[in-house]
């Protein structure tokens, strides 16, 4: 049994790239990391192909996977209660992911909604994802702080997770979007949410700088975090972010970090590396 979950996000490499990478590239890619041992795969989006084209093709993609050798769980973002509905229509999705932004600034230009809309977008998914048997994986945006001046501070972090609790959130990963996370922030908001909160699992989507990387897992896993999200070789990261360094959080140095701490996290080294390679492949064409 894993003690720690590494999930993959190739939906966030993937999502900000132009060209568009045809589905049998994305399905290629997707399948090889299925054979990893990822605890879920971050691996589409039913948004608005205006707003997000790269992931137009989602539906397909999933139609043409093999999901038949694999352990790994499905995750979709959504950003509204229509895109909720589409995506649980789907068997082999089992978790709904909806990004809810603590900074109105990001959240209208994410979501087009203000924070209050947000919340009872949020209230029709859980009920949705309660109808279909999915779970819904909420992502605190924006929350270690933002670029646009709006108020943050770790109180404030607090009294929304009081308020995503009361709905019924039971998976609440805090989102680093700009990658302004220290691991003072990271350890204060870990250290006293997860024991507040036991009937949450708090994950860490964190963005980083190539220098910063440990500081950051290490911050998240001492105050007691086990959920991670990454993306091979850091690929992807917010647009929003100033510093063209600041991707994703690299998820050979999650594997790196948990394997010296002889952490289990169900991940084959060989798959691994397969994958790994394929990204290289797929990113050095697409980028």
């Amino acid at each position: 049994m894993e003690t720690v979950k590494i999930i993959e996000c190739p939906r966030d490499a993937m999502q900000g790239i132009k060209t568009f990478i045809p589905t049998k590239s994305k399905v290629a890619y997707i399948q090889a990391l299925l054979r990893v041992g990822f605890n879920t795969i971050d691996f589409g989006s039913f948004v608005s192909a205006k707003a997000i084209p790269q992931m137009q093709d989602t539906a397909e993609v999933l139609g043409q996977l093999d999901l038949s050798q694999t352990n790994s769980k499905l995750l979709a973002i959504i950003a509204n209660t229509q895109g909720a509905k589409t995506a649980a229509e789907f068997s082999a999705i089992q978790y709904l992911g909806f990004p809810f932004s603590i900074s109105e600034n990001f959240q209208m230009r994410n979501t087009h909604k203000t924070i209050a809309e947000s919340l009872l977008t949020l209230q029709e998914i859980l009920e949705v994802a309660d109808k279909n048997n999915k779970e819904v994986v909420a992502y605190l945006s924006m929350g270690f702080g933002n670029p646009y001046g709006d108020p943050w501070n770790t109180d404030i972090v607090g009294e929304w997770t009081e308020k995503l609790s009361c709905m019924g959130v039971k998976i609440l990963s805090l989102s680093d979007t700009v990658g302004s996370s220290t691991p003072d922030d990271i350890s204060y908001l870990f250290s006293n949410l997860i024991p507040k909160y036991p009937q949450i699992e708090f994950g860490a989507h964190l963005h980083t700088t190539p220098a910063k990387w440990f500081e950051k897992i290490d911050a998240a896993y001492q105050a007691g975090c086990r959920r991670f999200d990454g993306a091979i070789q850091g690929f992807g990261g917010c647009p929003m972010a100033t510093d063209h360094l600041t991707g994703n959080m690299p998820t050979e140095k999650l594997v790196s970090y948990f394997t010296a701490k002889k952490e289990n996290t169900n991940i084959s080294p060989m798959s691994f590396e397969s994958a790994y390679n394929e990204a290289s492949k797929l990113f050095g064409a697409f980028h």
